[in-house]
């Protein structure tokens, strides 16, 4: 595999990766070391990661990675929603040009999603401290508190609240499946910090994101690095069907009021309607506020739904028949009631800025020829409001993400690297 800007040893070291150009090159091993060694909190013996938000874990990385880049001279501000800014001076002063992503995972996540775009950040800081090299525009890393949404729904909160997408009282009440809300969390591991969370408080000038691409075209087309053109549309919703509990042997099937005849039925209406609007539609947490038993017919179902779709136009159309369905399916269904049906999350579809894109673009050089339209939502999606935004993919084996399996070869993640650095610094170039 070889472009006009990059090419690849056919070995395993990523140290000795050779990337062409005269410009400064980052340090393959040292990143992919830096990597693993930061998945020594939350790692899980499937070689995953269980990192939640806020968690011990979480806190503890978190820490870590301050006391990194205070090494390299950069100035730490803690924001109100707990999102770390580590700014690296330039010759001059004004917003910095970002290098942002996420340090926390799922349940049973990877080592890949999130962290390496963080570290990917640290890295690019490394190699101008240690080349000496000054650039135009300070120059920050960023992680972002609650990308996943795992522990607190909705994802992307931390950039959300400072993109004025959520109110900062609507992320501090935020609250997992135990009640424990995300500020208490803030406070107990002193992350609340004094500034607002704000892209008032804190300007950003731009902000590029590494993120494995957690689909499978660069693993198709055998390339490492692409360049990412936007984000398709996403909602999440919160519902919640409530029936009446009752003994299984003794009720007969004429005078039960089940929600769970409605729930299956919606499940495969959704799946119908995904499939022919050309969209996505999944139910991926399911739960009850009763305690279930084999012989009691269960009193109430909550899930979420989650839909996504490249066009706002159509996403707003899924919506709208689903919700029909769903009221049709309930009306049918003897007695139960449809008590919540709650947006909580909704990004439109993004289009990424053109002369950020155009810097990755020249980064990357001639692979793939493919334009990169992201079917997950990124923290990219809310600077994107504020700021020009741009994001680099590196190819994952397979396509899969959100699991202990998900994987990059440290070359792929040596690559993206260098990648981020040149774009970073060719827009720093046109900055000043």
């Amino acid at each position: 595999m070889q472009s006009a800007t990059t090419s690849q040893t056919a070995t395993t070291n990523p140290g000795v990766v050779h990337l062409r150009g005269d410009g400064p090159k980052v340090n393959g091993q040292r990143m992919n070391d830096t990597l693993h060694e930061s998945c020594q909190w939350g790692c899980t013996p499937d070689g995953g990661m269980n990192r939640l938000t806020l968690n011990n874990d979480d806190a503890q990385v978190r820490r870590w990675f301050i006391e990194m880049v205070k090494q390299l001279g950069c100035t730490v501000t803690i924001d109100s929603m707990g999102n770390i800014f580590a700014v690296y001076p330039g010759k001059k002063a004004g917003p910095p040009i970002a290098m942002g992503s996420h340090l926390d995972t799922q349940p049973t996540g990877g080592r890949y999603d999130g962290i390496l775009g963080v570290l990917a950040g640290l890295e690019v800081l490394r190699t101008l401290h240690d080349q000496g090299i000054v650039p135009e525009n300070p120059l920050a890393v960023i992680v972002w508190t609650n990308e996943e949404g795992s522990r607190y729904a909705p994802a992307m909160l931390g950039s959300g609240v400072w993109a004025h997408h959520y109110t900062l009282d609507y992320g501090y009440t935020r609250t997992d499946t135990d009640g424990v809300d995300l500020k208490s969390e803030l406070v107990r591991h002193g992350f609340l910090g004094e500034t607002r969370s704000s892209y008032e408080a804190i300007p950003l000038k731009a902000h590029f994101e590494v993120h494995i691409e957690q689909g499978p075209i660069l693993d198709m087309a055998e390339a490492p690095v692409a360049a990412v053109s936007g984000v398709q549309a996403m909602r999440w919703f919160e519902v919640k069907l409530q029936g009446r509990g009752s003994h299984a042997g003794t009720t007969p099937m004429r005078f039960r009021r089940d929600p769970l005849a409605a729930f299956g039925r919606f499940v495969i209406e959704a799946e119908q309607t995904a499939n022919e609007l050309d969209g996505l539609a999944t139910v991926g947490r399911m739960w009850s506020d009763t305690p279930l038993s084999t012989n009691v017919i269960v009193d109430n179902v909550a899930f979420h739904l989650d839909l996504r779709h490249h066009e706002d136009k159509v996403i707003d159309q899924m919506e709208a028949r689903l919700k029909a369905k769903l009221d049709a399916f309930v009306g049918e269904a003897q007695g139960v009631e449809l008590v919540k049906f709650e947006r909580i999350a909704d990004n439109a579809a993004v289009v990424f800025d053109p002369t950020a894109v155009g810097c990755v673009k020249a980064a990357c050089g001639g692979y793939p020829p493919h334009n990169i339209v992201s079917g997950a939502g990124h923290d990219s999606v809310h600077t994107a409001k504020h700021c020009p935004t741009a994001m680099i993919f590196i190819r994952c084996k397979d396509g899969i993400s959100h699991h202990p399996s998900e994987f990059s070869t440290a070359e792929d993640i040596t690559i993206g690297t260098q990648v981020l650095l040149d774009s970073v610094l060719a827009y720093d170039a046109k900055s000043h």
